[in-house]
């Protein structure tokens, strides 16, 4: 259970890169905070280029999240996590993260299709349950060979302090 826990709380960090840490330009658009009490603002409108930024972003952040998974597809899963975010390394050990991930997908079978990527941002605030960053996380829909239903694949990103965005997360939901 603990295992679990820690890989949920490595997952729930969200932001865009590879695991080789590839860098990308933050996001324009104001983020949505981890403070569920207050009302949701609405965000000013955004300027054709800020607009064009975000959407290269994700299509950026859509490849690296790819090439993660097919990293795990190829059981490279210890490579995933060299290549994390530290924040991430510091909620799970490389051991642990293997394991559970690795159980996790021997659960669910051979993936057998993934649909249209969801990719969303989210600005977290110190003192929470997830450390504060900025981060971007891409879901895909993927069918396992052992499930009926798609289940939520998603890769996660942190922009770190280097303002690189590095690998926070991979989970199975």
């Amino acid at each position: 259970m603990k295992n679990r826990k820690l890989l949920l709380a490595a997952a729930l960090l969200a932001c865009a890169g590879t695991a080789s840490a590839q860098q990308a330009q933050p996001a324009r658009a104001p983020a949505a905070t981890a403070r569920p009490a207050q009302p949701a603002q609405q965000a000013p409108a955004l300027t054709p280029q800020q607009r064009a930024a975000l959407a290269k972003q994700d299509a950026d952040t859509t490849k690296a999240a790819a090439q993660v998974i097919q990293m795990v597809d190829a059981n490279r899963i210890g490579e995933v996590w060299d290549g994390a975010s530290a924040t991430m390394k510091k909620l799970v050990s490389k051991d642990e993260f293997i394991k559970q991930v690795t159980i996790d997908r021997n659960r669910l079978g051979a993936p057998a299709s993934r649909g249209q990527a969801v990719v969303s941002r989210s600005q977290f605030e110190a003192g929470g349950q997830v450390p504060a960053g900025l981060y971007i996380n891409v879901g895909f829909p993927t069918k396992f060979a052992k499930t009926a239903q798609p289940v939520r694949e998603l890769v996660s990103f942190r922009l770190d302090e280097d303002k690189v965005w590095r690998v926070s997360g991979y989970s199975l939901r």
